[in-house]
């Protein structure tokens, strides 16, 4: 039986669009499909109705998809998506934002924003989402649920409307690490044809976690209450606190190169479309588009640069098995369509933090962590483990084994 959508996190209504193969290691189970990626017979629209009302339906589906209706899960529809797939914010002004159910009145952050919401509220086993900038990552903390953002390249992004290709990820949300592992396992199998520019195809597989350690500079982010609210339950849950370890990158360089090399490319995807046929866009995007559109080449050549040296910072900081602890956001979900200058101050820290991983091209897991206090209600703030290149499946299983493994110490 097919779900309703009381949350607000489909497109158009819930209904089968692929029917799992009945044998399979995902037989009986379902997902959804963030509308950015193709689903055979429908439009992709990207949370754009102007681009949507210019596409034809998909031919085929995303080989990620294919593979997993082949591995028994089925489709049970498409799910909103901030704008093109550019904010972290969770609303989309041609659509109903969807409801964040762990934290009513707060975003679902986004911009895999329906497909947390849908998971979060119980509607779907899983859902594909993608993540460029943190957009698995913050919902999954948002909404008090298990994200993954793959090592770059891992999991195949043919058939995907791309945002930033170099950045792009496609990835999951789930509202167990058990239903994430199986996923996860199957789309690992489609990334065999990744680009020799991609960190999975030019970075071995490294051993397997054996010690955590807490990324400094990435807890500095946080307010000192909150941090120690996070780093209680990281000590709850991992039986111990992990030593304190400094990545030696500075969070506003890494900013600035990510928003610069995020904007470059996606004016490359999308700014001949955004010229000649001058869609609808929210203003927040259109803003996004107007400062890409003005990037130059000298601004790209120094990111590159500074994209350098936080990979080679993070291949050091998870050499030998390390996993770094670090928050999935700088807060907890903030209220819905607000704009002060905390809010604004968040969003830009919690950026800072998701650019670090993506810089690095490497996996990071949000699992459920911490429920802060805000404003008398409980809202939910993950824990993010970030691991080396490879690491996908081990970095899913550390909540799955027993944790007596790890050195604490």
């Amino acid at each position: 039986m097919l779900p309703v959508d009381t949350v607000h996190a489909f497109v158009g209504p819930v209904e089968v669009l692929a029917e799992g193969a009945e044998q399979g290691p995902l037989a009986g189970t379902t997902f959804a499909v963030k509308d950015v990626i193709d689903v055979a017979g429908r439009v992709t629209g990207a949370g754009n109705p102007d681009r949507a009302a210019t596409r034809r339906p998909a031919g085929r589906s995303a080989p990620v998809v294919d593979t997993l209706v082949a591995a028994g899960a089925t489709v049970v529809g498409k799910t909103v998506t901030d704008e093109l797939a550019y904010s972290l914010g969770g609303d989309n002004v041609h659509f109903a934002p969807p409801t964040n159910v762990a934290a009513p009145g707060r975003t679902t952050g986004g911009s895999s924003s329906g497909s947390a919401a849908a998971v979060a509220a119980g509607l779907v086993d899983v859902a594909l989402g993608t993540d460029t900038g943190g957009s698995i990552r913050v919902p999954a903390s948002y909404c008090g649920i298990h994200g993954w953002r793959p090592t770059h390249g891992a999991v195949s992004a043919l058939g995907v409307t791309p945002l930033s290709p170099s950045f792009d990820t496609v990835g999951l949300l789930a509202r167990s690490p058990t239903l994430l592992r199986g996923f996860a396992e199957v789309m690992l199998s489609t990334g065999a044809g990744a680009s020799a520019s991609s960190v999975a195809a030019t970075v071995p597989e490294s051993s397997t976690p054996t010690r955590l350690v807490v990324a400094a500079e990435l807890f500095e982010v946080l307010d000192a209450e909150l941090a120690d609210e996070l780093l209680a339950a990281v000590a709850l849950q991992f039986g111990g606190q992990p030593e304190r370890v400094a990545l030696g990158v500075d969070l506003h360089e890494c900013l600035v190169a990510f928003r610069t090399l995020q904007g470059a490319e996606a004016w490359a995807a999308h700014g001949e479309w955004i010229t000649s046929a001058r869609p609808v866009l929210g203003p927040a995007t259109a803003d996004r588009f107007d400062a890409a559109s003005r990037v130059t080449p000298e601004q790209v050549a120094l990111a590159r640069e500074v994209r350098s040296r936080v990979r080679a910072a993070v291949m050091r900081a998870t050499e030998g098995g390390t996993v770094l602890v670090a928050p999935p956001a700088a807060g907890p979900a903030p209220l819905r369509r607000t704009s002060s200058a905390v809010d604004d101050r968040v969003r830009a820290d919690t950026l800072r933090l998701m650019s670090v991983a993506g810089l690095a091209g490497v996996p990071v897991v949000v699992t459920p962590g911490a429920t802060v206090a805000v404003e008398g209600m409980g809202a939910p703030l993950g824990i993010a483990l970030i691991g080396a290149p490879g690491t996908d499946l081990a970095l899913i299983d550390l909540a799955l084994i027993d944790l007596a493994r790890f050195d604490l110490s």
